[in-house]
């Protein structure tokens, strides 16, 4: 079944308990914080079941009908590129500005039924209930969200070493019925947004830490469960006009609480097993295939930033100038080589049983690099955009009075636009590169993959280094100090 914006914004009236600045949200359909992201989400929900996008956004299932691409699970590498294509013209939607769209975790939870053998060996029961919540997910094309990451708390202790044992969530009780859980989580990214949550671990966790080995999947509405969010960005953004970004697509994040929630076994993928939470994502496709879409998201998103510092210096004027044009040609290559790593993980791609996956080395390899590259594009369209990011009018109301307007004309001028062309260019880049928003996309953008050495690790995890080495003990073969001697002794000779 396809959802409509409608419909999606119809199931977030369920009660959720949402707490921002200090007290309960109550709607969040119309709370001033999120209304407006919802909306942006409802459209992603619109374009994918309009008659006219449903090629392109949905594919067949046996018995079942027509499903968002989102949940396909590829059986080939053409299959893969009509998922990608659905994905990518899913984010131009947003410009690569919801990291967390619906598309995301979706990927997470397809790649963990494509290695649903690893959760059959782990235990049958539990295998059983992922399958189930998956058919259950697609089939009413829920948006899901995760959190995976534990409170920061004493980073030197494990999860079970903490003051409080009760600070991460994790098991405190088990019965027939299920599991009931107690603590936190984050950073439940679009969560406010979401149907449903998945909620498990992909830190490290040591002997002792079993209690927070969990895998289990709850409503947002689930009885006892509180949502904390930050800050909301787009209930401090003054119009569409001034915050053209923070205003429409602050997906928000937040802290989950556990106050005992009810987890049923038919929800429950893992029950306290360290070994099993990592094999969930690395022994199945499911990181690759959740961090693939990132950067498919990441792809498009370096288009519109190209895109931007292009009409930055066509509105300076500057666009001609030598030295602009050499960090124009920078960029465009950096973003070439975002579109040409999503490309090659697709032709590198490999067959995992009988689904077929993007190559886990290319993948770790772009996030390696783009962890490092978002920020130095960033820096590069602050330098091309210089004080007009600025000095800018401080509102749109501004524009409402004649005399200030006349200034205004006066003062923004461009060579390429009008006054308020050039106020709406800069406003727009501000909100991507200067503002709250934006300084939240670059933390994110660096670290939603974990700190840097953890995509270094992965990367050298899946790198065929045997490649190598093979070619360096060729060349090595090829020449002994036995054979230099004897050439030597045979010239004294």
């Amino acid at each position: 079944m396809l959802k409509t914006g409608s419909e999606h914004i119809e199931t977030l009236r369920d009660g959720r308990h949402v707490l921002i600045n200090g007290k309960p949200a109550d709607d969040v359909t119309i709370h001033p914080a999120f209304c407006q992201s919802i909306q942006s989400v409802a459209r992603l929900y619109d374009f994918q079941s309009a008659e006219q996008n449903r090629s392109l956004m949905t594919y067949e299932v046996n018995g079942v009908g027509t499903a968002s691409r989102i949940w396909q699970m590829p059986g080939n590498h053409a299959e893969l590129v009509e998922r990608r294509r659905a994905l990518e013209t899913w984010a131009t939607l947003h410009c690569g500005f919801l990291g967390r769209a619906p598309d995301h975790v979706a990927s997470c939870l397809a790649g963990m039924m494509m290695g649903i053998e690893v959760f059959q060996a782990y235990d049958p029961k539990r295998a059983d209930a992922l399958a189930d919540y998956y058919r259950y997910a697609r089939d009413n094309d829920l948006y899901l969200t995760y959190v995976i990451i534990n409170p920061q708390a004493d980073r030197s202790k494990s999860a079970s070493q903490q003051q409080d044992g009760t600070l991460t969530a994790g098991v405190v009780d088990q019965d027939a019925e299920g599991l009931t859980i107690r603590g936190a989580k984050m950073l439940a990214t679009g969560g406010i947004m979401a149907n449903e949550v998945i909620v498990t671990c992909i830190q490290p966790l040591s002997q002792g830490d079993e209690p927070y080995a969990v895998s289990f999947a709850v409503p947002m509405n689930a009885a006892g469960l509180k949502i904390m969010s930050r800050k909301s960005y787009e209930e401090n953004a003054t119009s569409v006009f001034d915050n053209p970004l923070a205003s429409r697509f602050d997906e928000n994040d937040a802290i989950l609480y556990f106050d005992d929630v009810k987890v049923p076994w038919d929800r429950v993928f893992i029950n306290q097993d360290i070994h099993m939470c990592q094999q969930q994502f690395h022994a199945t496709p499911a990181h690759v295939l959740q961090n693939y879409q990132a950067q498919i998201r990441l792809m498009v998103k370096m288009r519109f930033l190209l895109g931007l510092a292009h009409r930055i210096t066509e509105t300076n004027g500057i666009v001609n100038f030598p030295q602009v044009r050499e960090t124009l040609g920078v960029l465009a290559a950096q973003s070439a080589m975002v579109d040409a790593l999503v490309h090659a993980m697709e032709v590198k791609g490999r067959n995992f049983g009988a689904y077929f996956v993007p190559d886990a080395h290319t993948l770790y390899s772009a996030q390696v690099l783009t962890q490092k590259l978002y920020p130095e594009v960033i820096s590069a369209l602050r330098e091309l955009a210089g004080g007009g990011l600025i000095m800018l009018p401080s509102s749109v109301e501004d524009f409402a009075d004649p005399q200030l307007r006349a200034l205004i004309e006066k003062t923004q001028q461009s060579p390429s636009t009008s006054a308020e062309g050039r106020v709406k260019l800069f406003k727009l880049a501000w909100d991507a590169i200067g503002s709250e928003f934006a300084s939240r996309h670059t933390q994110y953008e660096m670290f939603y993959a974990g700190a840097n050495f953890v995509t270094r690790n992965h990367s050298y995890r899946t790198c065929d280094w045997h490649s190598g080495t093979r070619l360096v003990d060729q060349m090595l073969d090829s020449y002994s100090l036995e054979n230099e001697l004897g050439a030597l002794a045979a010239v004294a000779e």
